[in-house]
């Protein structure tokens, strides 16, 4: 790219930028308050390796922090309004009819116990039961990229009912005690509400062994591919009706059964494995139908993975194939949000400050995904054709 190109594009993600602060003011009343959030985005989208308040307010020329830590305390604006506008922003961007919803969780490592929702827990980010908040996050992907859409801090059964370390970190009074599931099944509700174009919705074995997600998705005639662990109960449409686990349905499987099919593209080129279906005995109608979904490793047979399908009688098996490995998505988001953005930096204690610091983080990959989107629209000659208003979705 030219000299001259390359400062055009700068120009047009600097405009971007200030278009997009300017879009998520309207959940903010005060100018002042405005700008600091401004400011707190602008660091966030920096090279700088901490993002801490008084690293965020020396790079704004502040002299102190107080400002840029008002952000996630005592300022007035309103976190849920600006996570719709970050919701739509993204979704501007990325909207696709092939596109799909990924909801994971990820964990934050804390230190001491005043922080919100911290508790001895598993945190898959470490690998283990560490001190820690865990996060319930929500993601829309596209071929256009990803972006996390919504997010949801789990609060463990003790936080939820002690009514003092409640008060001293500022959780609201509606807020009550809730599993990652049904925070899950609250965000693809509240996403699929908003009208977002979606084809899938995907989840880990946490989440789509949730029987009541997978009633609410198929009540919406809205088509899942999610994991389940190897000892879900399942019925076949083949054989008895007794119910067996989805590890011994998938070892009764004849060699024929299984094909070979990519779950995507890797680094080193598409990602194969062997996969196979059998089709589940539920009380289904035209044109939906359920599978059992299995993916094998091509290095190790025992190696596998099982996932819950309901999909149009029309889905073939690469396609699933396919769906199931834009699972990572999240992951990527994840790693983004991370590493370049500071989503794990939160010094904020307080329910509010949780969520005002995940939103802004949000809002940052999110225009780091439209930049994206826009230039792989571009190389393939393809303008986007949503634009703002373009997609039906809530604000």
């Amino acid at each position: 790219m030219s000299v001259a190109a390359w400062s055009g594009s700068l120009l047009a993600w600097e405009r971007e930028l200030a278009a997009l602060k300017d879009r998520l003011g309207l959940a903010v009343r005060r100018r002042e308050l405005r700008e600091s959030i401004g400011h707190y985005l602008d660091g966030l989208l920096s090279g700088l390796e901490r993002k801490t308040g008084w690293l965020l307010a020396e790079r704004a020329g502040e002299a102190r922090p107080h400002r840029l830590q008002a952000v996630l305390g005592r300022g007035r604006w309103d976190a849920e309004a600006a996570r719709d506008l970050v919701r739509t922003y993204a979704v501007e961007a990325l909207a696709d009819r092939d596109a799909v919803l990924v909801v994971d969780e990820t964990g934050f490592i804390k230190k001491g116990e005043h922080s919100v929702g911290v508790a001895r827990q598993y945190s898959g980010t470490a690998g283990r039961i560490e001190n820690s908040q865990v996060g319930v996050f929500l993601a829309y992907a596209s071929r256009y990229g990803q972006a996390l859409i919504d997010r949801r801090l789990f609060l463990p059964e003790a936080w939820a009912a002690d009514r003092a370390r409640r008060a001293k970190a500022g959780v609201p009074e509606e807020v009550t005690f809730a599993t990652k599931p049904a925070i899950a099944r609250d965000m693809i509700a509240t996403a699929l509400d908003a009208g977002l174009p979606c084809a899938f919705v995907l989840a880990d074995a946490l989440y789509g062994s949730d029987k009541r997600l997978r009633v609410m998705l198929e009540g919406r005639g809205q088509p899942y591919v999610l994991a389940v662990r190897s000892n879900e109960r399942l019925m076949t449409a083949e054989g008895s009706c007794a119910t067996r686990d989805a590890a011994k349905i998938a070892a009764a499987l004849p060699a024929s059964a299984w094909h070979r099919h990519a779950a995507g593209e890797g680094a080193k080129g598409p990602r194969l494995y062997d996969w196979a279906r059998i089709r589940l005995l539920r009380l289904q109608q035209p044109p939906w139908d359920h599978w059992l979904l299995v993916r094998r490793s091509r290095r190790d047979a025992s190696d596998q993975a099982y996932y819950v399908v309901f999909a149009p009688m029309e889905t073939t098996l690469a396609e699933l194939a396919g769906v199931a490995g834009l699972r990572w998505t999240i992951e990527t988001c994840f790693g983004t949000a991370k590493e370049e953005l500071g989503l794990d930096h939160c010094e904020a204690r307080s329910w509010d400050g949780w969520h005002r610091h995940m939103t802004l983080c949000m809002t940052a990959l999110a225009f780091l995904a439209r930049l994206r989107a826009e230039l792989i629209r571009g190389a393939a000659g393809k303008p986007n054709e949503t634009s703002p208003g373009a997609v039906a979705v809530a604000a």
